[in-house]
């Protein structure tokens, strides 16, 4: 027989099988922060032990393991903090009688010396008997069957528990049979609770992503522990948790991979500002800090673009092809010589030389500014020929060593030559080329006029998201100014020359020159003052070369062609979790039928794809009128399956003045959080969400104005729009419904 027997009726003692489970786990609860209390005093001792050694003594290698401990000890201290909250939340129990319990980080009984807070190869299971696993980390391999596990196929489980905690205190149990065939008698009779993940759904929003740690679920844990290498696709309609799920993997990734990725960070690209803050919790409540949060819109070191352009603008700067309309803007500054230049009444520059010059400097395939150097000395030195035969001198090799340099200091021939290969900075480059008709015209002539008329504005207009590939871009071909890294590179070794004189003086003066203990060097670094000390994720968003070790794109699909260039030049390992949905795609210049269309251009063969079919948030209720709109507007498109049901209907309120503000005044207020929906024409002036802002986020209750407003900007707008509700959904109308919504009560109202 391969069915389970059915679970028996509670028995009237049920309520004294609750409470004493709940003493038993309390217990248990209580003894892991005690130990997590210990780890954390040890890690400050360790930090105060590096405190009192630091100092002039010992060798230049002792100093250095001193810092290593130190750093290690910060990190450490900041993840022991950050678990503060739900450390432990599950319990599995095994068929040989053996139990797990299942947090956010490993714990080992430190009464032997071992590792204390995340030594999580023990806890894993990674050969080390002697070590008491007191807490597994949630990432750990023994961890997978807590949520990997079904009744259908449970493997050497027989029953999972989830520990709902308030603080440090217990405040209910969730039980899921497993294996009941395999269950004790009194295992079978002490089964408690609800299931945990619909308990967790139900629960009211804070406006901020919590963690699903302890609700994974079994497609879910696929993706999270998904190999590193190469690019992952998680396509998963609304509520289905992929964004939550890529943070988890990023979590997951950092804990397996620590070696490589804590070294390198990990880079999350999100769609918006308030997206970003509604998850920025997440991954530190999970233990991980070296993560950097951005949009597009701020991948650009010194810019914060959050404005958008036009829809036909979006489209231009978004395509592919800005990428050689750039690279022809560059080109465009490179010797555009129309003419000789003649510089006295026998010094000339001819357009051949110039040319010449100009195609020499090209090969060498560097950038911009770091090819100008070359070509200004190429022509330098044919200006010198010209002007020792115009003199009647030999060009010999002291002519050669000095002329140039001699004509360079004249002020004219500085300037002329100086603008035939200027250094460009990006932001200089890209505001001529979107403010100078002439310079785009040459730059995209396959644009037509209408494109180019699209992305022209004034000189110096504010960046916007559209602008910032194309910055990167250019930041790429143009490269940094060759004077300017060997003038830092004098400016520091000035400084270092500077503290070491000084320290000499010191010495000298205080009579210590002879202490074979202390020289001149190991002084000035001791006092050197190098600003406080930076983590990686610090370092990594401050610099537009750094190299991250994995990258996570959420609302991927809004990613047009150049930012895909923009996002995927931060991973040359081109280790990416690329999270999305195509049905949500509202950017023109977006993924629009497939992710092949945007992935094969710059990760052919390099990409594979995982979806999520169930979706955990939105109640069925809820889902019915936003899967009626996607199979009328898009039949390509399969909505996830709903298994949520709430008493509630969506509901819709004619608005017959169309005044849209009194409306939302006079809605009543329920609990939780309420996000109101708006056309982009309206949302300024009713204080609502685009649909632009609202990618990404969800709200217990939503209110929809204008529902065929914002059908008229695209099925995508309204299908997102209708989706991010978690219980409520409002329809504020002041004409007829869009077809798909007609059935919702009070539509026929007017």
């Amino acid at each position: 027989m391969n069915g389970s027997p059915a679970v028996p009726t509670p028995t009237l003692d049920a309520a004294d099988h609750l409470a004493e489970a709940l003493r038993t786990e309390q217990a248990r609860l209580t003894g892991l922060y005690a130990h997590l209390d210990a780890a954390r005093e040890r890690t400050r001792r360790t930090l105060a032990e590096a405190g009192r050694e630091a100092g002039p003594g010992g060798t230049h290698q002792a100093r250095l393991e001193r810092e290593l401990r130190a750093a290690e000890a910060v990190r450490r201290a900041a993840r022991l903090d950050a678990v503060e909250r739900g450390l432990c939340f599950g319990r599995l129990d095994h068929r040989d009688g053996t139990v797990h319990y299942i947090g956010r980080i490993g714990l080992l009984n430190p009464g032997d010396g071992a590792a204390d807070d995340t030594g999580n190869d023990a806890a894993a299971g990674a050969g080390a008997a002697a070590y008491e696993p007191l807490l597994i980390d949630w990432r750990a391999p023994a961890a997978r069957p807590f949520y990997t596990a079904t009744p259908a196929d449970p493997g050497e489980a027989v029953r999972r528990r989830h520990l709902h905690t308030s603080g440090r205190v217990l405040t209910g149990l969730d039980d899921e049979a497993l294996d009941l065939a395999r269950l004790d008698e009194h295992g079978r009779r002490t089964l408690v609770g609800e299931a945990a993940l619909l308990a967790a759904l139900g629960r009211v929003r804070t406006g901020r992503m919590g963690t699903v740690v302890a609700t994974i679920q079994t497609e879910q844990d696929r993706v999270i522990r998904a190999p590193l290498p190469g690019a992952l696709v998680v396509q998963g309609g609304p509520g289905t948790g992929k964004t939550v799920t890529a943070l988890h993997r990023a979590a997951y990734l950092l804990y397996t991979h620590r070696a490589v990725l804590e070294r390198r960070g990990v880079l999350v690209v999100g769609p918006n500002p308030a997206f970003l803050r509604y998850i920025d919790r997440v991954l530190p409540a999970l233990g991980e800090t070296e993560v950097v949060l951005r949009t597009v819109g701020e991948l650009f070191p010194g810019v914060r673009a959050t404005t958008g352009d036009s829809p036909a603008a979006t489209v231009v700067k978004g395509g592919p092809w800005m990428a050689e309309v750039v690279r022809r803007a560059v080109e465009a500054h490179q010797a555009p010589l129309a003419r000789d230049l003649l510089f006295g009444e026998h010094l000339r520059l001819s357009r051949r030389v110039c040319a010449e010059a100009r195609d020499a400097a090209r090969g060498l395939r560097l950038p911009h500014n770091r090819a100008r150097p070359f070509f200004l000395r190429t022509v330098l030195d044919a200006l010198a020929v010209e002007q020792a035969l115009a003199l009647g001198r030999p060009y010999d090799e002291e002519e050669a060593r000095h002329a140039p340099r001699e004509l360079w200091e004249q002020p004219a021939i500085r300037a002329e030559l100086g603008a035939l290969w200027p250094i460009l900075t990006p932001h200089q480059l890209i505001d001529r080329l979107l403010s100078d008709p002439a310079l785009l015209a040459a730059a995209a002539p396959g644009l037509s006029p209408a494109e180019r008329a699209a992305v022209l504005r004034p000189a110096g207009a504010p960046w916007t998201t559209g602008d910032v590939p194309l910055l990167d871009e250019a930041a790429e071909l143009l490269g940094e100014d060759a004077g300017s890294v060997r003038a830092r590179a004098r400016a520091t070794e000035l400084a270092l020359d500077e503290e070491l004189d000084y320290a000499e003086g010191v010495l000298t003066v205080t009579g210590q020159r002879d202490d074979v203990t202390l020289d001149a060097e190991l002084l000035a670094e001791r006092f050197r003052d190098t600003g406080p000390d930076r983590t990686t994720a610090e370092r990594a968003a401050e610099d537009r070369e750094w190299a991250y070790g994995h990258v996570v794109v959420d609302e991927a699909q809004e990613l047009s062609a150049m930012d895909w260039r923009t996002v995927l030049r931060r991973v040359p390992t081109r280790s990416l979790t690329v999270v999305g949905d195509l049905a949500q795609t509202g950017s023109p210049a977006g993924a629009r039928t497939s992710w092949a269309e945007m992935l094969d251009r710059e990760l052919p063969g390099r990409w594979r794809e995982e979806r999520l079919t169930v979706n955990y948030r939105t109640p069925a209720a809820v889902m019915a009128p936003a899967a009626a709109v996607l199979r009328a507007h898009a039949p390509g498109q399969e909505p996830p399956e709903a298994v949520r049901e709430t008493a509630e209907r969506p509901v819709a309120v004619p608005v017959p003045d169309g005044d849209y503000a009194a409306a939302l005044a006079a809605l009543p207020v329920g609990p939780g959080t309420v996000g109101v929906i708006a056309p982009d024409d309206r949302a300024a002036a009713l204080g609502a969400l685009t649909v632009r802002d609202c990618k990404g986020l969800e709200f217990d209750a939503v209110v929809l104005v204008d529902p065929a407003g914002l059908l008229a900007q695209g099925a995508a707008d309204l299908y997102v729009a209708l989706t991010r509700a978690t219980a409520r959904l409002t329809l504020l109308h002041h004409t007829p419904l869009p077809d798909a919504l007609a059935a919702t009560p009070g539509a026929a109202d007017r």
